[in-house]
């Protein structure tokens, strides 16, 4: 397995996760570390079994907030859904929404270490928040500040850069090929 990590960036319904999931297709095996916490809401339901059903069969499903461990020691290939819930559900664990953000920020920099590192093939989807309007609320103005740092210091380390805008990938770094990759 190749060592390659694509960080895919775009907004809500983008598409950015189909066409992050199309980049692992060929794969004989894959582990989608699927950062979402379940909640007592039936779109977020119906979102997430659109997902799970788009999913080939023999891709792994690991629920898991553990990316770092994950991204030190890849199986398979590593398909990351999503680094938004990943840092919600971080700040939240840390107490950070009330401002005290050096836990998560800690927790942040180990992510970077670990992506920068990583030896295996990796694609890392996550929201762009930097084109909307600014938040009204101060936790909304954390998520969105931590998750700009955030998506700059792993795209600073990432080989391939991808915003998804209307299903279509622009490269901001890297591109596209159409070379044959090691496959598992």
């Amino acid at each position: 397995m190749t060592a390659r990590r694509t960080l895919v960036l775009g907004g809500v319904r983008s598409g950015k996760s189909r066409w992050a999931e199309q980049q692992l297709a060929g794969y004989d095996r894959v582990d989608y570390l699927a950062t979402a916490a379940e909640r007592d809401d039936a779109d977020w339901a119906r979102r997430i079994a659109e997902h799970q059903q788009r999913r080939p069969a023999h891709w792994r499903t690991v629920p898991t907030l553990e990316l770092s461990a994950a991204l030190g020691a890849p199986t398979a290939p590593l398909l990351v859904e999503d680094l938004g819930n990943w840092l919600a559900r971080t700040i939240d664990r840390t107490g950070g929404w009330d401002g005290e953000l050096s836990a998560m920020r800690a927790e942040a920099e180990e992510l970077v270490t670990a992506w920068r590192n990583c030896p295996g093939r990796v694609v890392l989807v996550s929201n762009e928040v930097g084109s909307g309007v600014h938040p009204e609320s101060r936790s909304g103005r954390i998520f969105a500040d931590e998750l700009g740092r955030l998506n700059a210091a792993l795209a600073a380390e990432a080989d391939e850069v991808v915003l998804v805008v209307a299903g279509l990938p622009l490269w901001l770094r890297g591109a596209a090929s159409n070379q044959s990759e090691e496959r598992v």
